[in-house]
């Protein structure tokens, strides 16, 4: 199974974007990666909000918390191929979810899940800004990527 972070892991060189296989478009062009333990623990606390067109990554993890938060998010759970197993708009501070079998969870800004019209069972893809990827894999199946206009608010 690849793993849908390997530019990361390569360190193929950034900027990186976040894409969605099925649609092409990009959930985020500013990505936050919190794969350490320290920075896992720290995710978004101590921020007044998040950028739209940001994304968090938090890997390995199946679970947050919004605990001392102090604005809502979007969060998508995600198996180590990128494929959204469990989707929460909206979450408000205070509160938990978890999926079990997610590797990784991504946080976006409230109201980023509904503009991008992502869905559970979509491919999630990091592509690297200096080459990036014309075609990503869905389902075993090369998918075109198409352009996406800046982020903007829809």
């Amino acid at each position: 199974m690849v793993n849908f972070l390997l530019p990361f892991i390569r360190r193929s060189g950034g900027p990186y974007e976040l894409r969605n296989a099925r649609t092409g478009r990009v959930l985020a062009h500013t990505i936050i990666p919190a794969f350490e333990s320290a920075s896992r623990r720290k995710g978004l606390l101590g921020r007044e909000s998040l950028a739209d067109g940001a994304a968090m990554i938090i890997a390995p993890s199946n679970a947050i918390h919004t605990f001392g938060m102090r604005f809502p998010i979007d969060v998508v759970f995600v198996r180590r191929n990128g494929t959204v197993v469990k989707i929460r708009e909206q979450v408000l501070p205070w509160r938990a979810s978890m999926a079990h079998l997610a590797y990784a969870v991504i946080e976006l800004p409230a109201g980023s899940v509904a503009r991008a019209q992502l869905k559970v069972g979509d491919a999630l893809g990091v592509t690297s800004g200096q080459g990036l990827a014309k075609t990503l894999t869905h389902d075993g199946e090369e998918v075109a990527v198409a352009p996406t206009p800046e982020w903007s608010r829809a």
